[in-house]
């Protein structure tokens, strides 16, 4: 008998395959469709810094207004502070979800600071979250800002959220950091039990007809399961925390490789936006007709695998390997 399950952030899950953010965890029916493919758990769409502050000011703008006019108002109107219909939508919809299906839900917040922040980390918690997953995305354009004040911020901003709530915490960070291993370590000690590598820093375009910057999102490619897959075979066993592979990710033999690299869960998207909730359980089928070929028993026996702290190589997953790219490639005029 195969057995797939696996454990992330102190979940037990039937199987490593996770949904990560995307517009299907927007919908109610969709995530119970995930929950019948086979998929183990769910991180939600993210609530975005960025919207619930804008939308706090519209109304804070529209309420203000009012009192210069009417000043008996201000006997009506409630001290608002930073809510926001937004993040009251969002809380409301994961609580829904949540109540709708099995599978551990985790929420995902989006953002870079703390102060009222940490606030919709507690909502999200309150409103049944399993977990609770910080999309940090930041770019750092300013040129006095440097990388050391850039990462304490992102340090300051975990701890904060860690000294608001109970539920397990894990992290998703971009891969822009010049000392990866070390920033991985400090998110651990600041009470991330988990990391998810990585964010997807999605590129503006120019329109040359409109002469405008535009969004153009591309989806990902099983090709960029490579820089995850590298960095946690280089981290495995050196920071103790849950690893996720959250590029990349859209077959089966991407799981089982995010698995032997030292993944507890492999997380898709892009594929599942592609091919429909249904893509999750060929992808599961798949993994259980390689194992059973291959003689494996358990997600646990393959874990770690081919990190570097168990591989006859650990020195491929470094320069080595580098050297060895550049050379395989033969031009012949």
């Amino acid at each position: 008998m195969i057995d797939l399950s696996t454990s992330y952030l102190g979940l037990k899950l039937k199987n490593p395959l996770v949904a990560s953010p995307s517009p299907i965890s927007e919908h109610v029916d969709s995530v119970r469709r995930l929950e019948e493919a086979g998929v183990a758990a769910v991180v939600m769409h993210s609530l975005f810094e960025e919207q619930v502050i804008h939308e706090s000011l519209e109304l804070d703008h529209f309420l203000d207004y009012g009192t210069y006019s009417f000043s008996e108002a201000l006997t009506y109107l409630p001290d608002t502070g930073r809510y926001s219909l937004s993040a009251d939508r969002y809380i409301e919809h994961l609580n829904k979800v949540k109540q709708a299906v099995g599978i551990p839900v985790i929420g995902s917040l989006n953002g870079v600071s703390s102060g009222g922040w940490v606030k919709y980390a507690k909502k999200i918690e309150e409103a049944g979250a399993d977990a609770l997953e910080l999309n940090i995305y930041y770019l750092p354009f300013d040129v006095n800002l440097a990388s050391g004040d850039l990462e304490k911020n992102y340090i300051r901003l975990v701890s904060d959220v860690r000294a608001q709530v109970g539920i397990p915490l894990a992290v998703k960070v971009s891969p822009f950091f010049t000392g990866m291993a070390h920033v991985m370590k400090q998110l651990v000690a600041a009470g991330a039990q988990g990391l998810a590598l990585f964010n997807r820093f999605y590129q503006p375009d120019f329109d040359l007809e409109k002469l405008d910057v535009v969004p153009n999102l591309v989806l990902s490619s099983s090709n960029e399961l490579r820089m995850p897959l590298r960095w946690i075979a280089l981290l495995y066993g050196q920071v103790d925390a849950d690893f996720a592979v959250t590029t990349g990710v859209h077959s089966a033999d991407d799981v089982l490789k995010a698995m032997m690299a030292g993944a507890s869960v492999a997380m898709m998207a892009s594929a599942l936006l592609k091919n429909g909730p249904k893509h999750a359980a060929q992808v599961l089928a798949d993994i259980r007709s390689w194992m059973e070929k291959n003689e494996y028993e358990s997600i646990r026996q393959m874990k770690g695998s081919m990190s570097a702290r168990t591989t006859r190589e650990p020195h491929a997953l470094r320069r080595s390997n580098y050297i060895k790219v550049l050379n395989s490639f033969k031009y012949l005029p």
